[in-house]
């Protein structure tokens, strides 16, 4: 008798585990994206001692999808490189190089990367300068143009080439409290570039960084631009570089503890 009702409720049980078990997963959060650390090699300012400021800007992403990223590359090549030793910087595991524009102040430090890790890609706006493209190449980078709006690798995009003027591409950052916006100059401006970040990676923009080409406008336009960050969500920004010491100071004021201070040395994750 106890055999026959083992028999029969066995596979019972076992189906009831197997719904369980189903159940459970459906109602499981999907995984949160990596949080990548990002590090300022290069800026107008320092944060430690033992670092050089100078005008142009670098930053090193790690832990996007496993991967690292080095954005931009400051404007002189001893400054970076002293820079990279003095925060212990590896560029020797730099997956992709992602340059917004190709002004000096942002290029001129690439060979201390590129000399690192010969034939590493490098994303460039797809109207970068012809002169430009030829040098990377002779310096070892194996160039991308970007002229759309793309994945580049998972957890990180390009806005597509948005300048017309001047051509640059922002990166885009995908991390669990939301999109991280990430600019050289901002020179299309820094609006129109948020507003193309939302519609490429059809998330909430959680924090910019960078320079937002803000130090020759009137007091009166950087307070709407305020109003439209806060208008399209942003919860923190780290302005510096060309966004201008008034313009920052605004920013500053409005957005208190959501301010991320920049400068060579720091690390946001």
């Amino acid at each position: 008798m106890h055999l026959i009702l083992a028999r029969h409720f066995l596979p019972v049980a076992l189906l009831l585990c197997l719904c369980l078990s189903a159940v459970v997963l459906a109602r499981a959060p999907a995984a949160a994206p990596p949080s990548p650390t990002i590090t300022v090699l290069f800026d107008n300012t320092t944060r430690d001692a033992g670092c050089t400021a100078g005008w142009g800007f670098s930053a090193l992403i790690e832990g996007v999808g496993g991967r690292t990223i080095l954005f931009d590359a400051g404007a002189q090549e001893p400054v970076l490189r002293q820079n990279v030793n003095a925060l212990h910087a590896d560029l020797a595991k730099v997956d992709l190089v992602f340059v917004s524009h190709d002004h000096n102040d942002h290029t001129g430090g690439l060979s201390v990367a590129l000399e690192k890790k010969r034939g590493v890609p490098v994303y460039l706006p797809a109207g970068a300068k012809p002169a430009f493209v030829t040098e990377v190449r002779a310096k070892g980078g194996q160039v991308t143009a970007v002229k759309d709006a793309q994945q580049i690798i998972p957890g990180a995009w390009s806005t597509g080439d948005l300048g017309e003027a001047i051509h640059e591409h922002a990166l885009l950052l995908d991390t669990p409290r939301g999109l991280v916006v990430m600019t050289g100059c901002a020179h299309p401006g820094i609006v129109a570039i948020l507003e193309r970040a939302k519609t490429v990676a059809k998330k909430d923009i959680w924090m910019v960084l960078g320079g937002f080409h803000l130090y020759e406008t009137p007091p009166v336009t950087v307070d709407g631009i305020i109003a439209r960050f806060k208008a399209l969500g942003v919860q923190r920004v780290g302005a510096t570089h060309c966004t201008g010491e008034a313009a920052m100071a605004k920013f500053r004021e409005a957005f208190g503890s959501g301010f991320v201070e920049l400068g060579v040395g720091a690390k946001i994750q």
